[in-house]
């Protein structure tokens, strides 16, 4: 998968009957479900059932099993409530007649209202850095096995400010800032924009709380796992044009890890924020 409209085929549901939808899952090379395409899957299937005057502006949800990568996803939709200003919806993704994930997400019509926001980092804009990828394969040969897990095609391109060496790992503060971008020009629908956003999410978040501890370990003698995760959105935005995401870590214990992040455009405003639990334990 390589590009933003290989991504939305990916995240377009097929109705199976009324608030039932069915998914396919990106054959990832860690051979699990990743947490994003679930998320965002998730979300199609609520805004399916969503009135078109009706926008998302915050989704709560919890991965409860690993998902099998070999079998399609069943997404159930429960129409929780239909208000004046709010809609609420409730979806279930389903395997083998479990639930392997769960979220609750809340759609608003446009209103009036306060308006304010904090500022943007101060980093290099994306046109002065280059994607994770080309920075990976200066370790094609001398580190095969971290080129292995990290460097495959992906429908969104990945700029780091901060850089991490594999070869010498070094303990280093819970920040990150990472420019994001859909590989390819999407139309002009936030309801799509905001799905992808979804899946671009669950990207960099666990990894931020790995920072403090690499003095100690290898990223690849980790096993990370998603828990639960929550979003907010603020303002319109579009993913086919630049947005940093800037996270932070602020604790981690008992084998979890705690992250934040702010989604900016380039021009400093504030459009969605996120905040995720996960697991991160040393493999046995």
């Amino acid at each position: 998968m390589k590009t933003a409209e290989e991504l939305v085929q990916l995240l377009s549901l097929e109705k199976i009957e009324q608030n039932i939808f069915r998914g396919e899952n990106y054959q990832a090379p860690w051979k699990r479900v990743f947490g994003g395409q679930v998320l965002a899957q998730a979300l199609y299937a609520a805004y399916q059932t969503v009135p078109e005057d009706r926008i998302l502006h915050s989704m709560h949800g919890y991965f409860i099993l690993t998902g099998d990568i070999s079998m399609p996803i069943l997404y159930e939709v429960d129409r929780i409530r239909d208000g004046g200003s709010f809609t609420t919806r409730r979806v279930s993704a389903i395997q083998n007649g479990k639930a392997i994930f769960s979220s609750i997400s809340s759609f608003q019509s446009n209103q009036e209202g306060f308006n304010h926001q904090i500022s943007m980092p101060n980093v290099p804009s994306p046109d002065a850095l280059v994607s994770d990828l080309v920075l990976l394969e200066a370790f094609k040969e001398k580190a095969p096995d971290f080129y292995k897990n990290f460097a495959h095609p992906r429908p969104l391109e990945f700029r780091p400010v901060e850089k991490i060496n594999p070869l010498k790992p070094q303990k280093q503060q819970p920040f990150r800032h990472v420019w994001i971008k859909a590989n390819g020009e999407l139309p002009n629908d936030l309801r799509l924009h905001q799905i992808i956003l979804a899946y671009a999410a669950d990207y960099n978040l666990l990894g931020t709380a790995t920072l403090p501890h690499l003095d100690s370990v290898s990223l690849n003698d980790l096993f990370l796992a998603s828990l639960d995760h929550a979003m907010w959105f603020h303002e319109d935005f579009r993913i086919d044009e630049w947005l940093l995401y800037a996270l932070d870590s602020p604790s981690a214990s008992n084998s979890r890890g705690f992250t934040r992040g702010n989604f900016f455009t380039e021009d400093g405003k504030l459009v969605a924020s996120v905040v995720q639990e996960g697991l991160i334990r040393v493999k046995k």
